[in-house]
């Protein structure tokens, strides 16, 4: 019954709008003493939720006891800025926010799925979770974990936002994808500004635009500043030199930008109140890096960009009493001397 059941999941799955579907055993995953090392390494810089729930990532039934197997979920993400357009947003950034999208289309797929097995338990999850998303995908035949670490698909390159389904119910497993089609390619690792693939598939989060412009909270370190260059919000930098993405023009788009997310004033939002922001921005990812977060990129913006028409916003913005938004303000007016 199972064979002929993850056959239907699957097509319920596409008609949910996920482009890919797989299923993975519920094992230890592949990566996790990989994954404890980068964190040992000091790679995850002040993100300490990784180091609290680490141990939980070791096996998926941290978050379904009950599970037997793991349905990755993928779907597309585009979202493009104007040709010029600055400062850069990184492209998941530019669609309503993911996580409420994929965890009401996973509720739908495990409704579905309870009502055909009652008695089976099913979780809907995507990283808020503690799960190693990228290691099941890849046993589950969505891909392979590319020099840049992410998870890159054929046909569909590396803009791919992943969910999972965890279920009792044990299905037939996919074949795993275990060959990497990178070959001898590096771009991602010569293109990045800040050399933060130190090797194939080993990322150093703290030399990551997308780690300081989105996780990194307080004042951005100031010989890290410069390295931002035109970036509000992360980085799409290794995902657009790769080869795997030069067909995401003509690609299928399951996740596609809106003009309100796609373009923003950097002086607008210097000159925006925390009520303002929450209100208009609140449905969209990049409320994660919050008003503070936003305000003092948006001053390093101006600062590295010598954006003098920024000039009395800044001076405004100096003299707030958030300290991590006044003191960048002030950086980036002495930018223009």
């Amino acid at each position: 019954m199972t064979a002929s059941l993850v056959i239907e999941l699957k097509q319920v799955a596409k008609s949910l709008g996920f482009q890919l579907a797989g299923v993975a055993k519920a094992e230890p995953a592949d990566h996790f003493e990989r994954y404890l090392q980068w964190l040992e390494a000091g790679c995850a810089g002040e993100m300490t939720y990784l180091h609290k729930n680490a141990a939980a990532r070791e096996h998926p039934r941290a978050v379904l006891l009950e599970v037997r197997s793991v349905v990755m979920l993928g779907i597309t993400y585009g979202g493009d800025s104007p040709a010029g357009t600055l400062p850069k947003i990184a492209r998941y950034a530019q669609t309503p926010d993911y996580h409420q999208v994929l965890w009401e289309k996973l509720n739908q797929l495990g409704a579905w799925l309870t009502a055909r097995i009652p008695e089976s338990t099913q979780r809907g999850v995507t990283d808020s979770a503690p799960l190693l998303e990228r290691n099941f995908a890849q046993r589950a035949g969505l891909g392979w974990i590319g020099k840049n670490s992410m998870l890159i698909h054929k046909q569909l390159g590396s803009f791919l936002m992943l969910g999972a389904l965890l279920t009792s119910v044990e299905f037939p497993a996919d074949v795993p994808h275990t060959t990497s089609h990178c070959g001898t390619c590096t771009a991602c690792i010569d293109h990045c500004p800040t050399s933060a693939i130190e090797a194939p598939g080993w990322l150093n989060a703290t030399k990551c635009i997308s780690y300081w412009t989105i996780e990194y909270r307080g004042r951005i370190p100031l010989e890290t500043r410069t390295h931002l260059g035109e970036w509000l919000f992360g980085c799409d930098i290794c995902q657009d030199v790769c080869p795997w993405n030069r067909h995401l023009e003509t690609n299928p788009v399951g996740l596609t930008g809106e003009p309100l997310f796609q373009v923003l004033d950097p002086i607008e939002l210097l000159q925006m109140d925390e009520t303002t922001f929450r209100k208009r921005y609140r449905h969209a990812a990049f409320s994660r890096t919050k008003w503070e977060g936003i305000l003092r990129n948006a001053a390093i913006f101006c600062g590295n960009q010598k954006l003098i028409s920024a000039k009395h916003a800044l001076e405004v913005a100096a003299n707030y009493e958030n300290v991590v938004i006044s003191e960048a303000a002030r950086w980036a007016l002495d930018q223009f001397h």
